[in-house]
């Protein structure tokens, strides 16, 4: 037998199928886009919640190892917490059988045999494609023409292992896999690995049970394996990433385990002493994705009550640290790139927590002037060295968010976000300049008089409402705060004029001193500047939320 004649193109349709899976998975992700970035929002604390959105997401990503790759991004940022990952990888295992339901339709929709619809599909997607000239319509394309490849991969897949049929040899192999569960479950995990696809691992036992290679027992044990051997890129994905997100890639091993060794139990008891003829027979493929759903359904009902569990024991086998996150380190993982919809999301909430930590500066500047304190005032340098390594650091990230394929309303939401963090870079600035008056007035032992105390008092509460309901209205998309913005940035117009004005008078009369004097109209520039800022961040908020 000529094995090259078959190893070449069952590569080759690997290959097709890989690949048609992705770009059918990039065109399902372009046309959710927002809903999914809706759907993160939404998450709670229920763990079910997380179930049902790890399946849809899953789903529409076609792979489990790329949702548990990016739930350690989130862990890692800290936008999610371990509760709310355990519910999405239970959720990622159940999505990851989609594929599987698809490859095997040729068997129970035999109107979807790849010989008649993948050409087809490939041939309208690309006129699609060619014509269409809107970005959703080529995002549909693309949902076409990668549902075609992958049937045209699996096809040629089939084909290639036919003639393995009457090889006594390769078919022993399986007969072997099916007698000695372990032996089984270390094939599929290691073929599962080296692929790091779960769903591309089971189309590859879909097509050689095609050529009637595979006997049930050892596909159920195989099956068990790609489960376990998914989990290694989520393992990889923590590689230096906080003792949290690899607790969360634990988890993720965790879960798989547990769950082959109740079901391989359960096997092993089935096909030994119950009906042992039952594991004999070759497995079709609807078969396959009957095993690999109820597989992945059973382990998430089982261990969904004592998942409480499996956290504690994967804290505990990480020795998870539970110290807080530094400020000063930016919390965007470059693995969230592979699904730019939800990458987006992580930024808003990245740029969310720079907001608050500038809050927190103005809070400080209120009083500073006032008070001289000078552990206030290193405070504030301090926090302001932070945000432009925040600003620099999310810059960055949004750039390369910004260069690959998003849809024009997340262009423009991109556009929005650098503006946003620019002016919110520039109210820290201002509040380090503010912090610097302070210095100032403590090293010329000079304070303002009691009316220019009251003035600069009256400013600064407007203009710290101003900023603080701008970071509100970021974090809320809320189009009434955004409003209140604008409406404390005219107050604050109006009052820095009227405040000028009867200091000049102060000043002409000879009634303050002429060093605070200085600092105040320094002060007024300042302050005006920082509602500027934050009416400049309320007006990119309402576009965004238009």
């Amino acid at each position: 037998m000529n094995y090259v004649s078959i190893i070449i193109p069952f590569v080759g349709g690997l290959g097709m199928f890989i690949y048609g899976m992705q770009i059918m998975a990039q065109g399902l992700e372009n046309a959710a886009g927002s809903k999914m970035k809706t759907l993160l929002e939404a998450l709670t604390k229920n763990k079910f919640f997380g179930v049902l959105l790890g399946a849809l997401i899953t789903a529409v990503i076609q792979s489990s190892s790329a949702t548990t790759v990016m739930v350690v991004g989130f862990v890692n940022a800290g936008i999610m917490n371990l509760t709310q990952a355990m519910g999405v990888i239970m959720g990622a295992n159940i999505g990851t059988t989609v594929t599987g339901w698809l490859v095997s339709s040729v068997e129970w929709a035999k109107f979807l045999s790849p010989g008649n619809i993948a050409p087809i599909a490939v041939m309208a997607g690309v006129i699609v494609m060619l014509t269409g000239k809107r970005r959703s319509t080529k995002d549909i394309a693309s949902i076409i023409i990668g549902f075609g490849l992958l049937f045209i991969g699996i096809t040629t897949m089939s084909s290639a292992v036919a003639p393995l049929e009457e090889s006594e040899g390769f078919r022993n192999i399986f007969v072997t896999l099916g007698h000695n569960p372990f032996l089984g479950i270390i094939a599929g995990a290691v073929v599962t690995a080296v692929i790091q696809s779960s769903s591309a691992s089971v189309g590859i036992l879909q097509s050689l049970a095609a050529a009637g290679l595979v006997p049930f027992n050892a596909a159920v044990y195989i099956i068990m394996g790609q489960n376990i051997g998914t989990c290694v890129t989520a393992i990889m994905s923590s590689i230096g990433a906080k003792k949290t997100a690899k607790t969360a890639a634990i988890m993720h091993l965790l879960f798989n385990i547990i769950g082959t060794i109740i079901f391989s139990i359960a096997g092993i008891l089935f096909f030994a002493v119950i009906n042992p003829q039952a594991g004999l027979g070759m497995i079709t493929q609807t078969e396959i994705s009957t095993v690999h759903t109820i597989f992945n359904i059973g382990t998430t009902v089982i261990l969904f009550p004592v998942s409480d569990w499996i956290i504690k024991l994967a804290k505990k086998i990480e020795k998870e640290d539970k110290t807080e996150v530094e400020d000063n380190k930016v919390l965007l993982d470059e693995r969230m790139l592979e699904t730019p919809g939800i990458a987006l999301q992580s930024v808003v909430s990245e740029v969310c927590r720079m907001g608050r930590i500038v809050k927190g500066t103005m809070d400080k500047s209120k009083s500073v002037m006032f008070t001289k304190d000078y552990q206030n005032i290193l405070d504030i340098k301090e926090e302001e060295n932070t945000v432009d390594g925040l600003c620099r650091g999310i810059s960055n990230y949004v750039i390369k968010l910004n260069s690959l394929s998003i849809n024009e309303k997340e262009h423009q939401h991109i556009a929005s976000l650098l503006q946003i963090i620019s002016d919110i870079e520039r109210v820290s600035d201002y509040c380090e300049n503010i912090s610097e008056f302070a210095e100032t007035l403590k090293e010329r032992k000079t304070m303002f008089s009691d009316v220019g105390s009251k003035e600069l008092k009256e400013m600064i509460e407007v203009c710290a409402d101003s900023f603080r309901y701008a970071v509100e209205a970021l974090e809320e998309h809320s189009k009434e705060k955004a409003l209140k913005v604008i409406e404390k940035e005219s107050q604050a117009d109006e009052l820095e004029i009227r405040l000028r004005a009867e200091h000049m008078k102060r000043l002409a009369k000879n009634q303050c001193n002429t060093d605070a004097g200085i600092v105040f109209l320094d002060a007024l520039v300042c302050l005006e500047r920082i509602s500027d800022h934050s009416r400049n961040i309320a007006e990119e908020i309402l576009t965004i939320t238009a």
